[in-house]
């Protein structure tokens, strides 16, 4: 007798595994369904595989659940369908200001357009099924969505704004470019204007905008503190921690334990020492060196947050679900609550706490010639400063180097220990990009009162060598025992790039050694190389841009700018969830335990994805910040250097006030100016004016936009900014000066008439080019590698 059909589901014993009542797997349903050749009604279906009353509700879910993912869809006549056949395209939505959008395909695939009508039944985020319905008039392929699988959007942060007696909201985050209709009474009684949180109670469809009901009023747009509230909520960030991790974190000793000292060496003899920024409260890493021999030994005592937080429990949830903390300007939003943060996991100075130790011997010649890991429990000796730190070394005679006397010999032994791992640095070959981080110094009101350079000096680059000698010791082990990882991959230039960065080097008479498959010292050779010449900012940037950001994938890759054939992070457990996997991983492998092999890619995504996040919140309230900040600039005049390209204009950042804008291609002057991405500039078609990547530029400030946080410039009357009009080509240059003979005497005379009068200029742009070199940088350095 042949068996019913519902039994020869192949993976029936999986599904009797997981569930008491099993149902027809996801795989057998589209097996059946494909079997039967046609579109199948709901209850056809139910039928074919004879579902009983009491099962019709789970599997009605789990046909539900196969919709959302993209595995069948229903047609206009309710019948069950197989994407695959129907040539449609699974992705999510990527909204544009301006009204159009993309469909970003699961697949991978080319992006396609969305046009304003297509958008209109959708918003930023959701997920869709679409169908390509041809090429738009810029030859991009072009979707119409057919159905859509997923709302991203349950609570949308805005402005309230009252039309004609109409009350809306408007998103803050401009990829939504609908304004969602507020009904009478629901208003909660914001005033216009008014910041407000949302809760969108009917989507958007071809003929209807969103509607929705104000939940929260926050306040008013300017209050103190505002634009990191809006952040959180727009960025979709967790601020406030669940109860049950509250509950947790109460339970934890307030202080390390005998019981907890079990397993552990005790180093609590050796002067470890932490070394942060002035504003820093969580402190990961302490360090401690010696000479051993004619090498040194260096330990790095990293916090013990695996002690505590355990894979699965409410604080490792909460955990995971933030990715890292958050450091906004005078706030900080932890990974973990801050009884482990800034108190029990922290190596506060004068207390036990325990840690896992990276103890390396290193050579001579900067190689780590054996390392050891192992849980310990130490005891900080001393919170120290980047600044105190530098003076003691610079000045050993001085007033704070005698308050730590005791420990002046072991921080010598460690700037003698950086000197040499900084020499290996150089012959390993990584890139060395300059850069300038900025501060920002507030007011009473919470507001931009100015915005100072941050100097890195030896203290900051002695912990950032030794962070670096660790997470690559940590690398090694897992790797070494084949254990699963997270490694901190950053990957070359992509052929295209590559071959941009080559034309745009060209131009200057200049090339990048290394073929197809350049490394990273063929870049530092040429950083080497341009290091002293006027233009090098503008090329370190081009080299810069021509890289890929740096993800976590546990497929390791290496890590192309530091140079690192494997790298991973290790350092920084309390602030990043990636640092404390690799904690759990390396305890795994000490105790001989059985590695946990599944769901690294997943973890991998979810971790670069909360850095991105994080990355971007903190640039949204740092750009909002500075326009506040120039909104009692309007009308004044300011030097800078062009630091972004586009086709509608170009961005300055400012000299001294570490702050950008834009002009507008329609400022540029009377011409029709194309933008050339591979030279990264834009050239006028009539005059031949150039305005490139890292010219000097003399700006207006013309307006100020706090709800967009744009500041938009104009040129100043004054054009005698360097590098500004039709200057030759840099190879060709020398092809244009004077000639001696004929005419060089008139020249010459003209020159020495002058040379008083340029005299001024010539001092004041020495000046600038010192403040060239800026970048604003949120966080330590250290922590981005």
């Amino acid at each position: 007798m042949k068996k019913p059909l519902r039994l020869q589901d192949p993976y029936l014993d999986r599904e009797r595994e997981t569930y008491a009542n099993p149902l027809p797997s996801r795989e057998f349903i589209l097996q059946v369904l494909t079997a039967q050749g046609v579109p199948v009604r709901g209850e056809g279906l139910v039928e074919l595989l004879d579902i009983g009353e009491e099962e019709l509700d789970f599997f009605h879910r789990r046909l539900r659940a196969m919709e959302r993912d993209g595995q069948i869809m229903r047609n206009r006549k309710n019948a069950l369908c197989i994407v695959d056949k129907l040539d449609l395209i699974k992705g999510r939505v990527e909204g544009h200001a301006d009204g159009f959008g993309f469909l970003a395909p699961d697949d991978g695939s080319s992006d396609l357009f969305l046009s304003p009508k297509e958008m209109r039944q959708v918003l930023h985020g959701d997920i869709v099924m679409a169908r390509e319905s041809g090429m738009d008039r810029r030859g991009r392929r072009e979707g119409r969505i057919v159905e859509v699988l997923e709302r991203a959007n349950r609570r949308v942060i805005g402005r309230l704004l009252v039309e004609h007696g109409i009350y809306m909201g408007v998103a803050e985050n401009k990829r939504i470019n609908q304004d969602i209709l507020i009904p009478a009474g629901a208003d909660m009684g914001a005033a216009p204007g008014q910041v407000i949180i949302m809760e969108i109670i009917e989507q958007p469809s071809r003929h209807a905008q969103p509607i929705g009901r104000v939940v929260e009023v926050l306040g008013n747009y300017t209050d103190p503190g505002m634009e990191i509230d809006i952040a959180l909520r727009k960025y979709d960030l967790p601020r406030i921690f669940p109860e049950e991790v509250n509950t947790l974190s109460s339970k934890l000793p307030k202080k390390v334990r005998k019981m907890d000292l079990k397993g552990r060496e005790d180093i609590r003899h050796l002067p470890l020492v932490t070394i942060d920024g002035e504003t820093a409260r969580d402190f990961d890493d302490a360090v401690y060196c010696e000479k051993q021999g004619r090498g040194y030994r260096l330990l790095v005592a990293i916090a013990d947050v695996s002690h505590y937080v355990q894979p699965e429990d409410a604080l490792d949830k909460e955990a995971l679900l933030r990715g890292n903390s958050i450091y906004f300007p005078r706030r900080v939003i932890p990974m973990l609550p801050e009884a482990l943060s800034n108190g029990l996991c922290s190596l506060n100075p004068q207390v036990d706490r325990l840690c896992m130790a990276c103890d390396m011997i290193v050579s001579a010649s900067g190689a780590i010639k054996s390392y050891r890991f192992y849980p310990t429990v130490i005891f900080s000796h001393a919170r120290l400063t980047y600044t105190e730190v530098a003076d003691m070394l610079a000045h050993p005679e001085g007033r704070i180097a005698k308050q730590h006397g005791a420990l002046l010999p072991h921080l010598q032994q460690l700037h003698r220990l950086f000197n040499v791992l900084l020499k290996a640095r150089a012959k390993r070959g990584a890139i060395d990009f300059e850069t300038i981080e900025t501060q920002m110094v507030f007011n009473d009101q919470g507001k931009i009162e100015r915005i100072v350079p941050v100097q890195r000096n030896d203290a900051h680059r002695l912990i950032e060598e030794c962070m670096l000698a660790a997470n690559v010791c940590a690398s090694d082990y897992l790797q070494t025992h084949g254990h699963p990882a997270l490694y901190r991959i950053h990957e070359g230039p992509t052929a295209e790039k590559l071959e941009n960065l080559r034309q745009f080097l060209n131009e200057f008479g200049l090339g990048l050694s290394g073929g197809d498959d350049p490394h990273a010292k063929d870049y530092a050779k040429l950083l080497a190389k341009i290091k002293d010449r006027p233009d090098a900012q503008l090329l370190q940037t081009v080299m810069l841009r021509s890289l890929q950001q740096a993800v976590y994938s546990p497929e390791n890759t290496g890590h192309f700018g530091l140079a690192y054939e494997s790298y991973t992070h290790f350092t920084s457990p309390i602030r990043r969830y990636p640092d404390l996997l690799i904690h759990r991983a390396i305890k795994t492998v000490l105790q001989g335990k059985k590695p946990h092999t599944g769901g690294w890619a997943e973890l991998g995504v979810r971790c670069s994805m909360t850095e991105r996040r994080a990355d971007e919140a903190t640039r949204s309230v740092e750009n909002w910040l500075k326009a506040y900040f120039m909104q009692d600039k309007l009308g004044e005049s300011f030097y800078g250097t062009i630091s972004g390209v586009t086709g509608f204009g170009v961005f300055v950042a400012l000299d001294d006030i570490y702050a950008e804008g834009l002009v507008h291609i329609t400022d540029l002057g009377n011409d029709y100016f194309h933008f050339d991405p591979a030279k990264y500039q834009l050239l006028g078609e009539r005059s031949a004016r150039r305005f490139r990547l890292g010219d000097r530029l003399h700006v207006k400030v013309m307006r100020v936009d706090l709800e967009t946080a744009r500041v938009d410039f104009a040129l100043a009357a004054d054009l005698s900014a360097p590098s500004v009009g039709t200057a030759p080509s840099p190879r060709r240059a020398a092809e244009r000066q004077p000639a001696a003979g004929k005419g060089a005497k008139r020249k010459t005379a003209l020159a020495k008439k002058s040379k008083e009068k340029a005299a001024p200029e010539k001092a004041r742009r020495a000046t600038v080019k010192k403040t060239a070199k800026q970048k604003t940088a949120a966080g330590r350095k250290r922590n981005k590698a």
